[in-house]
């Protein structure tokens, strides 16, 4: 089974949308496999992060930032904006495609872990994310 998931993003950040793939896992009748996910963009990607303490995700993202700075004199992609080039590199840092093992049905995430889309964008965006979960 292969499905389009959309999470909407307001702004840069980690977005949390683990309850729509435990969905898909629930309508596919999976009760031991493999969820494989990938994020269909070269500026967002996909991380599995505490989704306890917000302080974890805002760390995160402050630190990305620091790490691949806006307007750094060294990109010449910059026709789409400053911050075009700093969400093409933090995609590549990161992970555009997650593999989550299916066990009595649910999804085999730890007790903090939750399924994030992280947008490298300013702007608010749709992304598509393809799901596919297989026995």
């Amino acid at each position: 089974m292969v499905e389009i998931l959309t999470v909407s993003t307001g702004r840069q950040g980690l977005f949390e949308f683990t309850a729509q793939v435990q969905a898909l896992v629930d309508r596919s009748g999976t009760e031991e496999g493999l969820c494989t996910l990938l994020i269909q963009h070269t500026s967002a990607s996909l991380t599995i992060q505490e989704n306890a303490d917000p302080s974890a995700q805002h760390d995160l993202e402050r630190w990305l930032a620091r790490l691949v700075p806006e307007n750094d004199s060294l990109y010449t992609h910059t026709f789409e904006g400053a911050d075009d080039m700093p969400a093409h590199i933090k995609s590549a840092l990161t992970s555009t495609s997650l593999s989550i093992p299916i066990k009595s049905g649910r999804l085999c995430l730890g007790t903090w872990q939750g399924v994030f889309c992280w947008e490298h964008r300013h702007h608010a965006s749709s992304r598509k994310i393809a799901v596919h979960i297989g026995r």
